[in-house]
């Protein structure tokens, strides 16, 4: 299988039952899924929840909805499976996790997207 490589910021595009919008997203082998920003989510009509998990991080645990959405990253759409959060205070509104590069991606530190 041919993989293709991006970078750890990378431009995508999330689909949702609404529309879709395009724009940067951070890359993190270290995160098991992904996550988008709720406020985004509900704009974009992501959903339904699907589950929900408790996330173990340095602040605490917190138990977040699960949806699953559709992405485009270099051009290949896959889906994925995402946690809604509030990221309305971090740089990226979207942060694609190892479910999605699973299916055929290469990271290149060195590489803008």
């Amino acid at each position: 299988m041919n993989k293709l490589v991006i970078g750890v910021v990378e431009k995508v595009r999330i689909i949702g039952r609404k529309r879709s919008r395009q724009l940067m997203a951070k890359i993190d082998t270290g995160a098991t899924n992904g996550s988008i920003d709720e406020k985004l989510a509900d704009e974009l009509a992501l959903g339904p929840v699907i589950k929900t998990v408790l996330i173990k991080h340095a602040h605490g645990n917190k138990i977040r909805p699960v949806v699953k959405a559709k992405v485009e990253i270099a051009g290949k759409m896959l889906e994925g499976k995402f946690t809604l959060a509030n990221r309305r205070h971090m740089r990226y509104k979207v942060l694609i996790g190892l479910d999605v590069l699973k299916k055929g991606f290469l990271i290149d530190p060195n590489k803008r997207g």
